[in-house]
């Protein structure tokens, strides 16, 4: 048996009940909204600072690489959760799974941690948010060039909240709700 790790958001879905269109590329959008911020703190494991200007010294090598690359993995691995709010592994336990391959998916068992997570990561970007009203300290950088690529590298990430919190409204609706539909 293989295991397609990589491949295309199917034009129609594998679910139960269709999932509207704008869910399926929301899903697959996710990872790649995290991705950038996941290849910027690599660097960080390197002890290069990407133009950041700090007081402090940096931990030590044997704690900063396993933070950075789990933070890094950890995150990108939870983004690609977020597909299966769209595809038929989030209904039924793929087969591969030891002890439930097969089993139904409780609908909550996918909404209550979705929907938490949704939440926390929405949060998070409060602080970015009164960085740019200037009520927070923002880490100084040597030029603007560091600054802009740090921007462009990390706002993405906000979105990743609201997106898994509209993933997760779908998926009830598509689950918990016989005769509703959410197309648009």
């Amino acid at each position: 048996m293989t295991i397609k790790l990589l491949h295309r958001a199917p034009v129609a879905s594998d679910t139960e009940r269709d999932v509207p269109r704008w869910a399926l590329r929301a899903a697959y959008a996710v990872p790649l909204l995290v991705l950038p911020s996941c290849l910027w703190r690599l660097p960080f494991v390197l002890d290069f600072p990407m133009g950041q200007i700090h007081d402090a010294h940096m931990p030590a090598l044997w704690i900063r690489i396993p933070y950075i690359l789990g933070l890094s993995t950890l995150s990108e691995l939870a983004a690609l959760l977020s597909i299966g709010l769209v595809r038929r592994w989030g209904e039924v336990v793929p087969g591969w799974v030891p002890f439930l391959g097969g089993r139904r998916v409780r609908p909550m068992a996918a909404i209550v941690p979705a929907a938490a997570g949704g939440v926390i990561l929405s949060v998070l970007p409060v602080q970015t948010v009164l960085q740019w009203m200037g009520a927070v300290d923002e880490v100084p950088y040597e030029n603007v060039w560091w600054k802009i690529l740090a921007n462009v590298c990390i706002t993405p990430l906000n979105l990743w909240g609201p997106i898994v919190l509209a993933l997760t409204c779908a998926y009830y609706v598509r689950r918990c709700r016989p005769g509703m539909t959410m197309r648009a």
